[in-house]
């Protein structure tokens, strides 16, 4: 395995750290959590960053290679500084990949299109490459990355099959979209000003990759896990343990939030393009809101393709852990971790 350093300060060094780092010591106004310890010079925090799908493709880019290496090469970038201090898990976003993977796998005619499970665990990896490349070429060559492939399992009953409301792939006009949903069975919904293919997106409920990604990250290692939601899995009826996957595509932010339950963080971020939770959103009123308690929160008050999923996960990630959980934009992902950007959400 990697380094392990607790990155131990002597004398001067100790008490300059210890001033720096001081909003992070137990449990400032902000609320933030630590693991600070004043003896050996420690301040860490476990943090899952879930990166949001327009993180790592803008809306409007080609989904091309390039586009998509220059902007985990962004993400790389905002994320690498926590590494020093904090215990760091990595999630991210898919919708894009795996709708342009299905597009290609649909247009080869001689064999079935693969499935949207399969074409899930193509983009973990993918990306994952891609986020452990970058980030591997910011860090110190002693810092362990991994990128685990999660299975997660979701319930083959699931509401979700009924009402599919998941966004994958590009986005199309209204013409057109009806048009491929017609060619190829699929179902089209209007996002924004566009229009787009929509799959079930069930709950997830169990990740079967847990322990090694405790192992992983208890021994240094940066992890990149639950890639676009995990890879959606059911076990069969009446076949004991026999796993099968799924034909949907799970929110990467609800993953994300079991993730952070189980394994105990401090504090979750989701990290998007856009700076934090808006009130009056679009209208000349609109304000970034700082800080959310739960019982301030109305989740049905936040559209439910974009920011909804993010609020209810928040929620839920709080009102289970009493922890913090953040919303903001990935280019200030230092200042969210410090508490001075982004929305907070806290019990």
């Amino acid at each position: 395995m990697g380094a392990t350093s607790s990155r131990r300060l002597q004398g001067s060094q100790l008490q300059a750290r210890h001033d720096e780092l001081s909003p992070l010591r137990g449990v400032d106004p902000i609320g933030w959590p630590s693991r600070y310890s004043v003896s050996v010079g420690i301040c860490t925090m476990k943090i899952v960053i879930a990166l949001g799908g327009n993180a790592l493709l803008r809306r409007g880019q080609t989904m091309s290679e390039e586009n998509q290496r220059a902007n985990i090469q962004t993400a790389a970038a905002a994320i690498a500084p926590l590494v020093h201090d904090h215990q760091v898990v990595v999630t991210h976003g898919n919708g894009p990949q795996v709708g342009l993977l299905s597009l290609q796998s649909n247009a080869y005619a001689d064999v079935e299109p693969y499935a949207l499970d399969v074409l899930g665990a193509e983009t973990e990896g993918m990306i994952g490459y891609m986020l452990e490349m970058e980030l591997g070429n910011l860090l110190p060559e002693a810092q362990s990355l991994a990128t685990i492939l999660t299975m997660i399992e979701v319930d083959p009953d699931d509401p979700a099959f009924r009402d599919p409301t998941k966004f994958v792939g590009p986005i199309y006009d209204r013409e057109r979209a009806h048009r491929i949903g017609r060619e190829k069975g699929w179902i089209m919904k209007a996002d924004g000003a566009n229009w787009r293919r929509v799959v079930p997106s069930p709950a997830p409920r169990r990740i079967f990759e847990i322990r090694p990604i405790r192992l992983l990250l208890e021994n240094g290692a940066v992890v990149i896990c639950a890639g676009g939601g995990g890879i959606p899995t059911a076990y069969v009826p009446g076949k004991g343990r026999q796993l099968v996957g799924i034909e949907a595509v799970i929110d990467k932010d609800f993953a994300s939030e079991l993730l952070a339950r189980e394994l105990d963080v401090d504090l979750f971020i989701m990290a998007t393009d856009v700076d934090g939770v808006y009130q009056d959103w679009g209208t000349p009123n609109q304000r970034r809101i700082e800080s959310m308690r739960l019982e301030e929160i109305d989740e049905g008050s936040f559209p439910t393709g974009s920011m909804g999923p993010k609020v209810q996960a928040a929620s839920q990630f709080v009102r289970a852990t009493g922890k913090i959980a953040a919303i903001g934009s990935l280019s200030e992902i230092s200042e969210i971790v410090r508490g001075t950007k982004g929305t907070r959400f806290v019990a």
